[in-house]
């Protein structure tokens, strides 16, 4: 059993390690070249004590990662599995994952441009894939999708689906309304499924292919 003064220096890490990742989601999110110095102000410790806890910026920026991963995850889990279709269902997942994921433009983009490789992508994407593949599996259960494609197929491409309606919205080429609907619309088509009945009656046109660009 743990000494009290022992559980406490053990509270008082824990505390500061939240402390530099909120400094650290905050501070790159604004300006992602931030250094160790400034998140450790932000953080309110010691740029030692940074490094106590993440030995290196690419350490911090995995920890990030990670925490953006289990809010995402952890409002993806707040959609009721049994409430409306499995198509309602991945609709209403999609977007409060994407809700939070919105709150970290600048730091998201920063993270997606760090080379790494293929595994290490599959792993910081895994708890995601494994809430969409429990929905999608039951759509094709219930007839919903198209069984005759691959899960594991639908899972990576609705995930690149996902991505690439944020890269869009992001560049200022997709309005945030338009982005969402052309990603419900896109998913729709992907899964062979119909519209789901909460769907609003008017969708906004998806700009022209050009729209936006100037010419040379």
């Amino acid at each position: 059993m743990k000494s009290p003064p022992a559980r406490n220096r053990r509270a008082d890490a824990l505390r500061s390690r939240a402390a530099i990742l909120d400094a650290a989601t905050q501070v790159l999110n604004v300006d992602p070249d931030a250094g160790l110095e400034a998140i450790a102000g932000a953080a309110g410790v010691t740029r030692p004590t940074v490094y106590a806890h993440f030995p290196s910026r690419e350490k911090l920026l995995l920890a990030v990662v990670e925490r953006i991963t289990d809010e995402a995850v952890a409002a993806m889990d707040a959609v009721d599995l049994s409430a409306g279709t499995a198509t309602e269902t991945l609709l209403r997942m999609i977007d409060a994952g994407a809700q939070v994921t919105e709150r970290y433009p600048v730091l998201l983009r920063m993270i997606s441009a760090q080379p790494v490789s293929a595994e290490a992508d599959r792993d910081r994407h895994l708890p995601v894939a494994d809430r969409i593949r429990q929905v999608i599996e039951q759509g094709q259960q219930a007839g919903e999708f198209d069984d005759r494609l691959p899960v594991d197929w639908l899972v990576a491409s609705t995930i690149s689906l996902g991505h690439t309606a944020s890269t869009e919205q992001d560049a200022g080429r997709l309005p945030a309304t338009v982005a969402r609907d052309v990603l419900h619309a896109s998913l729709l088509r992907l899964l062979g499924a119909a519209e789901p009945a909460d769907a609003p009656a008017s969708r906004p046109s998806p700009p022209a292919a050009n729209a936006g660009v100037s010419g040379g």
